[in-house]
């Protein structure tokens, strides 16, 4: 997976254009980032790539280019 799809991916799961994300996108600007969205998250990441994520990882994810990060360092990015 590219960062192109991985954006495409993140968006999907939010709801919201690919066009608007970058990595340097933060998380207060995706609306739908709160409690209920980051159990979201976590189950997504563990859904389609098995990569599971404790609260403390989680909590550290401030804007999109961390999810890509996470992504990265699980080999699930190039």
């Amino acid at each position: 997976m590219n960062q192109e799809e991985a954006l495409k991916w993140f968006a999907e799961l939010f709801g919201l254009p690919a066009a608007g994300l970058s990595p340097d996108t933060p998380r207060t600007k995706v609306s739908d980032w709160d409690s209920l969205g980051v159990l979201t998250l976590m189950a997504a990441l563990d859904e389609s790539f098995n990569i599971v994520v404790n609260d403390a990882d989680m909590r550290a994810m401030q804007k999109v280019g961390d999810v890509l990060d996470l992504l990265r360092k699980h080999g699930k990015l190039t």
